[in-house]
């Protein structure tokens, strides 16, 4: 049997269709900046010619696996000159930090499913650092995944909420009264940026704005004893409170709620400073809303 020669197997692939080319580019990447890989891109034409295997990215390989590709809501990015602002280092941090910030806001919707390729197409970006983000947002239980459609959207309820406050307090209220008794006031100093932040965090109203003042702040405190993994399991709680509950509410109070609760920091720095145990014991139980 005659083998195909050189020329054919040119003529073959010349034949074959070109799915890459064919392939919008804002659907597997951003816009490449000076001396910066543009991985996504290398990584959508690699998965280009894979049509159904798992981590391919681009809408052929999305329908393979079932996501659906519809439009969904907007979710708000930093824009400039009318396009969304992603910076080619981190881009899954910052679409972590983008949809943490749109759940604490309420423009995820509890109980509804968001695919990541709409929601790359709306980043501007492919579907896997999406989905990626996704994925550590479903280990900290904001979402949960739905086989061939993408990520559902944790409801919760008040109930739960209220046992999160309580894991908090039971967590952090000896903690700081440890290190009251323990460290100087000069120590304590220290924190007063981070609990005016918070204030000017409160004032702009924004529950996702406050949410990392706030967060930063009690880091702050609790990073005084020390201990890496007492951080990290009060960030995880802490991101669990400021999700919204289940009809999409995100607190009552709005503004002036936000503003008592950095009024609440402030005192209990003074108190900190002060050396005060007493006023400092009540304020943090305050805080966490320990009931005597």
């Amino acid at each position: 049997m005659e083998q195909a020669g050189p020329r054919s197997r040119q003529a073959t692939a010349a034949s074959a269709p070109d799915t890459a080319a064919a392939r919008p580019a804002s659907a597997y990447r951003v816009p490449a900046q000076p001396g910066v890989a543009d991985v996504d891109r290398e990584r959508g034409i690699a998965a280009a010619g894979t049509t159904g295997v798992r981590g391919d990215t681009g809408p052929v390989a999305d329908a393979a696996r079932g996501e659906h590709t519809h439009s969904e809501t907007p979710i708000p990015l930093p824009r400039a000159q009318g396009r969304p602002v992603v910076q080619r280092a981190s881009v899954r941090g910052q679409i972590l930090d983008a949809l943490r910030a749109a759940l604490a806001g309420g423009e995820l919707t509890p109980g509804e499913v968001y695919s990541a390729p709409a929601l790359g197409e709306q980043f501007g970006v492919s579907a896997t650092p999406v989905r990626e983000a996704m994925q550590q947002l479903a280990i900290e239980g904001a979402v949960e995944v739905v086989p061939n459609r993408g990520f559902r959207v944790v409801r919760r309820g008040a109930r739960e909420l209220a046992e999160l406050a309580e894991v908090r307090a039971l967590l952090q209220v000896p903690v700081i009264m440890r290190l009251a008794r323990a460290l100087p006031a000069e120590r304590w100093s220290l924190l007063r940026p981070l609990a005016d932040e918070t204030a000017r965090a409160a004032s702009s109203g924004c529950r996702a704005t406050y949410g990392e003042a706030d967060r930063a702040f009690h880091r702050g405190v609790l990073g005084l004893a020390g201990n890496e993994q007492l951080l990290q399991i009060a960030d995880d709680l802490h991101r669990r409170t400021q999700l919204p509950l289940g009809g999409g509410q995100v607190g009552s109070g709005g503004r002036v709620e936000l503003m008592a609760d950095a009024a609440e920091h402030i005192a209990l720095l003074d108190a900190l400073v002060a050396e005060d145990l007493e006023a400092a014991c009540c304020l943090v139980e305050k805080h966490f809303g320990v009931v005597g």
